[in-house]
């Protein structure tokens, strides 16, 4: 029986930025179309289209990076995973092959604003890593560091205290969610 992959996913992006979004993508689209509604094989026509067409893709940009969602499918049975930059139907990446995984670790950066951010990585093939999640949450990220070294049997690494790293007994985690749970 196959498994299903795993699919790690950022946090879904504020409703207030897909409106503004469609509003960009709206005005290209206006744009593009009043352009080839009103073209001409003029010089003067080209001069204008050409300094009207160079702020496009800023507009795209602008649209894509307010409604992109990055997300992470690991495919434990061939050792693979894609990271993807998903906009609507759209998903760009592709798939690259792991073959030794060692464990997960859950670690905090500070941010311009002196904020935390824990980040989720999974290490693999002596010393290399890939960058799994991001959470402003400690016990966000350590439930996707949990849940994943559980499936791929690994070992979970706490590296948030600097030079101070645990690794994190998962039967007692399991019981302190459980407990949590319950509340």
């Amino acid at each position: 029986m196959k498994k299903e992959p795993i699919i790690i996913s950022e946090s879904p992006r504020p409703f207030w930025q897909l409106p503004i979004a469609a509003l960009i993508f709206t005005t290209v689209i206006y744009m593009v179309g009043k352009d080839l509604y009103y073209f001409d094989w003029s010089n003067n026509y080209f001069r204008y289209i050409s300094s009207e067409m160079q702020i496009i893709p800023f507009f795209i940009a602008a649209g894509v990076a307010l409604c992109s969602r990055k997300k992470i499918y690991i495919d434990i049975e061939n050792s693979k995973f894609k990271p993807t930059i998903e906009v609507g139907p759209i998903k760009i990446g592709k798939w690259k092959t792991i073959n030794n995984y060692e464990y997960v670790s859950v670690f905090h950066q500070l941010l311009d604003d002196e904020s935390y951010t824990f980040e989720v990585n999974l290490w693999y093939d002596n010393n290399k890593h890939f960058e799994l999640y991001s959470e402003n949450s400690f016990e966000e990220a350590l439930i996707v560091g949990y849940n994943l070294s559980e499936e791929l049997n690994i070992d979970l690494l706490d590296a948030t205290i600097p030079n101070d790293f645990k690794w994190i007994d998962k039967e007692e985690l399991k019981r302190n969610f459980a407990l949590k749970e319950k509340d």
